[in-house]
């Protein structure tokens, strides 16, 4: 298919919207026929099923899901160009828009930290977030949903995608607890660490790793009271003096702050690399640019090549 009639594609996008051909109808003010007949020939055009009966009402393909993705951004995209129209605002002055995909195993105060440049652009970036596993943002990065992909370690591609990493930086790693616990263990620091109640990032992260490896380096067993994918929850946790954590050197004091929590220790010597992936070996997009060199000269205070 060479090109797409973007009637059809609204058509679609309203029936996904609203759960039916009858109420899509009547929203579009056109006949259930009609749109029943241009839904199958979106259909027919894309090689694909996008919905399906289930029920009294329709429900999407897994198809059906990846169009409804890209007919939100196309009609979003079209409502801020009436807006900027209406308003007569320059071209030059639209906000660019930034998809970016954080992975899961971020924290989430350290991707706030990188990301914070973008909204110093001018004009500002509007920023897209979206949080996930690391091969379903690669997923959406390949196929230019996404600008960028933060992540916390590298990504090994299949020869079938083409992805490249800009290292941002690196820094060591603040373990913290509440009190009183965090002023038993700040004591003989790392020692103390031995046997002491701990919640740890879950094996399949590369905190983990990095963690366990550090702590046999050091001699310390602590006692894993809970693990965690999701590194609020885990802080969450460790705010109510369950057991000590560990994160990335960034943004000490104002995590301190926010989960009343204090400072054990912290060791240079555990190290947690951050990266920006993107499927362009040269970075044009201006908020990446923004995002690699801050956090180089700022955040990190590295120069760093790209791996």
């Amino acid at each position: 298919m060479d090109w797409l009639n973007y009637h059809h594609l609204l058509y679609f996008w309203t029936v996904a919207r609203e759960g039916s051909i009858a109420r899509a109808a009547k929203e579009l003010s056109l006949a259930p026929p009609t749109v029943h007949s241009q839904l199958r020939t979106l259909e027919q055009n894309l090689g694909q099923k996008l919905l399906v009966r289930r029920g009294r009402g329709l429900a999407l393909t897994d198809a059906g899901r990846v169009v409804l993705s890209y007919a939100d951004e196309i009609f979003s995209l079209g409502r801020e160009l009436v807006s900027a129209v209406e308003q007569q605002q320059p071209i030059s002055d639209r906000p660019l828009r930034f998809n970016v995909g954080v992975v899961d195993s971020v924290p989430k105060l350290v991707a706030k930290e990188i990301l914070k440049p973008t909204l110093r652009l001018t004009p500002p970036a509007h920023i897209v977030v979206r949080e996930g596993k690391l091969d379903q943002l690669v997923g959406e990065l390949a196929t230019h949903r996404l600008d960028m992909v933060l992540a916390d370690h590298p990504y090994s591609a299949p020869s079938t995608i083409r992805i490249f990493h800009h290292r941002l930086g690196e820094c060591g790693v603040t373990f913290f607890a509440a009190e009183p616990l965090a002023t038993e263990l700040r004591a003989n620091f790392p020692k103390s660490l031995d046997g002491a109640p701990a919640l740890l990032p879950t094996d399949n992260t590369a905190m983990r790793s990095t963690l366990e490896s550090w702590f046999e380096s050091v001699g310390v067993r602590p006692h894993v009271l809970a693990e965690f994918e999701d590194s609020a929850l885990l802080k969450v946790f460790g705010g109510d003096a369950l057991g000590f954590f560990a994160m990335p050197s960034v943004a000490v004091e104002e995590l301190s702050r926010s989960h009343s929590v204090s400072v054990i220790g912290q060791t240079d010597n555990c190290r947690e690399r951050f990266f920006a992936l993107s499927a362009e070996r040269r970075i044009k997009h201006p908020a990446v640019n923004a995002i690699r060199e801050t956090a180089r000269s700022d955040l990190f205070g590295e120069t760093s090549q790209d791996d």
